[in-house]
């Protein structure tokens, strides 16, 4: 099976992650987690929910399995170096804002609030809330606005963040037969 890297290209004005969508089932197998802490506002006001999703966007050298238009099979992954690059530009090109749900419907009123790379295994505020994702991992957290969507994610119907983006791309390995221990032996190769 071909394991192919994604990595950006630069000179491509659209390269990049352009959006990141809440779905059902995220390709990188990673959930998010849900921070609905109750807060006392003053005044006339009553307690309300922070309404906030945090989890993985990209994790680093993680083989994600994808099927063409043809029925052609194969691995994609990212590299830690991809991985900040993608989440420099996201932030730089101002796509904050830019949702969709499972990649068809685009989402208003919904906006990126926190955006960071994991860089140590214990002090990392991806930690403190029980995120398990290894160091070089693009952590969001993701303000809900819209009622529609808050309520998929308290249902558990949308589970985690999934990209969307323009990358380019280079064959890895090509083999019939590659066991999952091979695949992470070759990507572990790579840094």
């Amino acid at each position: 099976m071909n394991i192919f890297e994604l990595i950006i290209d630069e000179f491509d004005e659209i390269g990049g992650v352009n959006a990141i969508s809440l779905v059902s089932d995220p390709a990188i197998e990673s959930d998010w987690i849900t921070l609905s802490k109750q807060k006392k506002v003053e005044l006339k006001f009553v307690d309300e929910e922070k309404r906030i999703l945090m989890g993985a966007a990209l994790i680093p050298n993680k083989p994600i399995y994808r099927r063409n238009e043809k029925g052609e099979e194969y691995h994609i992954f990212f590299s830690e170096k991809t991985i900040r690059r993608a989440a420099e530009l996201f932030l730089e090109k101002g796509l904050q804002s830019e949702s969709t749900l499972e990649h068809e419907i685009p989402l208003k009123g919904n906006t990126i609030v926190e955006s960071w790379i994991k860089e140590d295994e214990v002090h990392d505020k991806s930690v403190k809330y029980g995120l398990n994702a290894p160091v070089g991992t693009w952590c969001v957290s993701m303000k809900i606005n819209d009622d529609r969507i808050w309520q998929l994610a308290k249902e558990g119907s949308i589970k985690g963040f999934s990209i969307e983006g323009y990358f380019t791309d280079g064959v890895i390995h090509n083999s019939k037969e590659v066991t999952a221990q091979d695949l992470y032996n070759e990507i572990m190769n790579l840094n």
